[in-house]
């Protein structure tokens, strides 16, 4: 009896004790308002004298693009920003266990970093609300698509290596007044950015190096190299390769070939001008694909790309190849003129010789006609013996004149030519 007595006296305790409690009660209990200016218009420090610590984090959710030619680095990425205030603490005991509240951005003091490399505005409007707790921490988390520019180096192109920098500092407030440090080492951010990755377009995501470097004075600004510096200069850097296998079968490979077409080119017929035009052709494709990858390198690098070299070497071997054909072809034309002076030399002979042989035989049938004499057959049989002489010399001026054919049937410079040719 008595203990249940004691039961439901400690049970009507407790639902008198226990009340409804909301966010505006700590609100109220902080008097914090859009019109406080104390939350918003200074840094929130009780001793001006004393920076205000910034801890910055920044993972790479994506990299959306790299433009060579006009050296930009796109990428989406997503920061997050932690400092203490020092007017804000209560105990969440009071407050039915509440230990943290979200706020909109405009009612707190926000540090005003921005990224040295950045050149265009991100045109997605930032987080609306941050985030506080009990202990008067302050957070920030907003995701940003950065325009940026990045030195390329394009010397191995497409087997490059590329690092960009996101330099994260104050615009005005120098090291007396914040202090900017990272909240995780490059091993950590270089992890988890590997774990939030959405996309890599034709990159391969390497590591990102995460350095601080403190300003040496109080006037001076940190950097930090993510890499963050405050004044305070904070600086991302970002380590990435190019996926190489597109540009070698798109490009490498094709220039290649053409340059195995033009060598086979060598095997076609020099009396045509086929070959001429198939040399012509091949020169032509190898120069698209270089206006092709003019378009894609930048016109400000130091250094000659190693690929440029490469289509210069074989764009040399053809062109030489083309002015090689070129000079053949021009000797063998200068041989003809001479060719068909020997041709008409060697017809007007044998037409000579047919001519006198068919007088001696218009002889011989007007004297065995007119002669009826004794001496008739001895006559025949001279003319028969002179006959026989005849075509015996005959044969030898055609076997002479088809032996001098062989021989000179090509001039010399065309000879000279085909011996090279078949070297």
């Amino acid at each position: 009896m008595l203990a249940g007595f004691f039961s439901l006296l400690l049970f009507t305790d407790g639902a008198y004790s226990e009340r409804n409690c909301s966010y505006q009660d700590v609100l109220n209990h902080l008097n914090l308002t859009k019109n406080n200016e104390l939350f918003s218009m200074t840094r929130p420090v009780t001793n001006y004298k004393q920076p205000t610590r910034v801890f910055l984090e920044v993972l790479l959710y994506a990299i959306l693009d790299v433009v060579e030619k006009d050296q930009k680095f796109i990428p989406y990425v997503w920061t997050v920003m932690r400092w203490h205030n020092e007017y804000i603490s209560w105990d969440p005991k009071e407050f039915c266990g509440i230990d943290n509240i979200s706020l909109p951005t405009e009612v707190l003091w926000k540090p005003d970093l921005t990224i040295e490399e950045m050149t265009e505005k991100d045109k997605a409007p930032p987080s609306p609300y941050l985030t506080i707790n009990d202990k008067g921490d302050v957070e920030v988390q907003n995701d940003q698509v950065l325009v940026s520019t990045c030195r390329m180096h394009i010397y191995k192109f497409p087997f490059d290596i590329q690092r960009c920098n996101l330099s994260f500092k104050s615009v005005i407030h120098t090291a007396k007044d914040i202090r900017l440090q990272p909240s995780d080492n490059s091993t950590e951010a270089t992890e988890w950015s590997r774990e939030v990755m959405r996309t890599q377009y034709e990159w391969l995501f390497i590591n990102m190096t995460v350095t601080s470097n403190n300003a040496s004075n109080l006037f001076g600004q940190d950097i930090i190299i993510y890499t963050v510096r405050i004044n305070t200069h904070r600086c991302t850097q970002i380590t990435m390769k190019r996926r190489s296998v597109l540009y070698i079968i798109n490009f490498l490979l094709p220039v290649l070939f053409f340059l195995c077409l033009d060598l086979a080119s060598f095997l076609i017929s020099d009396s045509g001008g086929e070959k001429l035009s198939f040399k012509v052709t091949v020169l032509l494709a190898v120069t698209v694909l270089q206006l092709i990858l003019n378009e894609i390198l930048p016109s400000s690098s130091n250094r000659i790309p190693l690929i440029a070299v490469y289509c210069i070497g074989i764009f040399a071997l053809m062109l030489l190849s083309l002015v090689e054909t070129i000079f053949v072809m021009y000797l063998m034309e200068k041989d003809c003129p001479s060719q068909d002076n020997e041709a008409d030399r060697d017809q007007s002979l044998s037409e000579d010789c047919e001519d006198k042989q068919g007088k001696v035989n218009l002889n011989t049938c007007k004297g065995a006609k007119e002669g009826k004499s004794r001496k008739r057959k001895e006559e025949y049989h001279t003319l028969e013996r002179l006959s026989d002489e005849l075509r015996e010399i005959e044969k030898t001026l055609t076997l002479l004149l088809n032996s001098r054919k062989e021989e000179e049937k090509f001039g010399y410079w065309t000879r000279m030519a085909k011996r090279h040719l078949t070297r």
